[in-house]
């Protein structure tokens, strides 16, 4: 208990000492050792190290969570060493959704059987979706923590060693500018002499620490490819997903037959032929447009049944029968309607090949 006593008494007189010499220095009365300029480099390196990488993972979290009680829950989980429960994505629950619909609504009807093909690439995007959020979470997230919660709280602790050590260097050297008696000034250089050790000691192993931080730099570097190299797999994905789909709805033009609103007659005296000739146009519009859409922006930008013009392919599209033909994205090919023609095909020519061609996959040229 004695031993304890005193020791408490030891530490709250150099706690006392180092107040003194930090309050001190605040009001210009003392003076205060200076790091050399590499190190305060170092140290704001450091800095601005944790400081992006504390936004930047909070960003990270939005983006792969945007729920924020979901991510409280998370946060929880994790502290307590729990497994994080699996969660149904967005695009996973649109896609139950849609799958419950359309078997009440009639899963043979047109509605019915488009709700079930896209629930099914609703589906195969809420996977992706999924193992998207769980790579970039191990490769990108996980080593950004553990340099916050690891080397940076090493730092942090020898900065803070660092500091008490500079202010009793500092301390010491104003008792010896103070020592009068010759006792003294050998009681007060010996005692500097071993402040400014253990100084430089704590200085070298905080340098060495510090320096550490370009190895931290490399580190989240190679994390950032692995991020970026998992987000070009997941668009990748959903993009095919998505090209899938398209042609699927593609090959069921008829679906949409009779669910678009005729086009309203023109305002002015023109002829319709003429109109449609000098009418400006927009290529893009039926290329991107949905399928049950495309015969209201046809009737803008298709020729009359006995011109020709020509396309640009937008997608590659694999041909369902002999009647279709097969397409390469970018390459141009020269089309035209029938009349009587689903306004959902055109007829494509490339060569001597000849066959339908889906509207949606085409940006009409003028």
């Amino acid at each position: 208990m004695d031993f304890n006593m005193k020791k408490l008494a030891s530490d709250a007189g150099i706690f006392f000492t180092r107040a003194v010499q930090f309050t001190e220095e605040k009001f210009g009365q003392a003076e205060k050792t200076e790091l050399d300029a590499h190190f305060e480099n170092l140290l704001a390196r450091a800095d601005s190290t944790k400081n992006w990488t504390e936004r930047i993972l909070r960003q990270m979290e939005v983006l792969l969570q945007p729920n924020p009680s979901a991510r409280v829950e998370e946060f929880l989980y994790e502290k307590l060493d729990r497994k994080v429960p699996s969660r149904v994505t967005n695009g996973e629950l649109l896609a139950q959704y849609m799958a419950e619909a359309a078997s009440e609504l009639g899963p043979t009807t047109p509605y019915g059987k488009t709700l079930l093909m896209v629930s099914e690439a609703e589906k195969r995007l809420g996977a992706a979706e999924r193992d998207f959020i769980h790579t970039a979470s191990i490769s990108f997230l996980t080593p950004l923590r553990n340099f916050l919660e690891g080397d940076w709280k090493t730092i942090s602790k020898e900065r803070r060693l660092l500091q008490n050590r500079r202010l009793d260097l500092d301390a010491c050297k104003a008792r010896l500018k103070k020592a009068k008696a010759a006792e003294a000034k050998a009681s007060a250089e010996q005692e500097l002499r071993v402040a400014q050790t253990e100084f430089d000691r704590q200085a070298e192993v905080t340098r060495l620490l510090l320096e550490g931080i370009s190895s931290t730099h490399v580190n989240h570097l190679r994390c950032l490819h692995e991020f970026v190299k998992s987000q070009t797999t997941y668009y990748a994905q959903c993009y095919r997903h998505m090209l899938d789909l398209q042609k699927q709805l593609g090959r069921f033009p008829g679906t949409f037959v009779g669910t678009t609103e005729p086009a309203s007659p023109p305002l002015s005296s023109t002829s319709p032929t003429t109109a449609a000739a000098t009418m400006p146009v927009v290529p893009t519009v039926a290329s991107l447009a949905p399928p049950g859409e495309a015969a209201l922006c046809l009737e803008e930008v298709a020729p009359s049944a006995s011109g020709t013009r020509k396309a640009r392919v937008l997608y590659d599209y694999e041909a369902a029968d002999s009647s279709e033909l097969a397409l390469l994205a970018d390459e141009l090919i020269t089309v035209y309607s029938l009349p009587g023609m689903d306004p959902d095909w055109l007829i494509g020519e490339r060569g001597n090949k000849k066959g339908k061609v889906p509207v949606t996959y085409l940006e009409l040229l003028s």
